[in-house]
């Protein structure tokens, strides 16, 4: 090996060693956002996903029951940002 290329060598092992140092320093400091996977764990649990997951589970009967459909309406209308006033009153004028 020449001497530029173990030059080049020690400089990308030096470059690449200071970088994992700094990373673990913020880490341990705070200094960086914490990561997208420990934030699920300290977020509640929104009653109305437990509703969606048994509605869920009860499969084809689920279109017959009218709790089911109420849930499915409010989570159209969250999902679409109006409040149920509203959603009743677009539905009356489309009729």
């Amino acid at each position: 090996m020449g001497g530029k290329a173990m030059a080049r060598l020690i400089a990308i092992l030096f470059l690449a060693i200071v970088m994992t140092v700094t990373l673990i320093r913020m880490e341990r400091s705070g200094d960086l956002p914490p990561l997208p996977g420990r934030q699920s764990q300290s977020q509640p649990e929104d009653p109305l996903r437990e509703s969606q997951r048994r509605c869920q589970r009860m499969g084809e009967a689920a279109a017959d029951d009218a709790e089911c459909l109420a849930i499915w309406a409010e989570t159209r209308d969250r999902f679409l940002g109006r409040t149920p006033g509203q959603s009743a009153a677009t539905s009356s004028s489309e009729e």
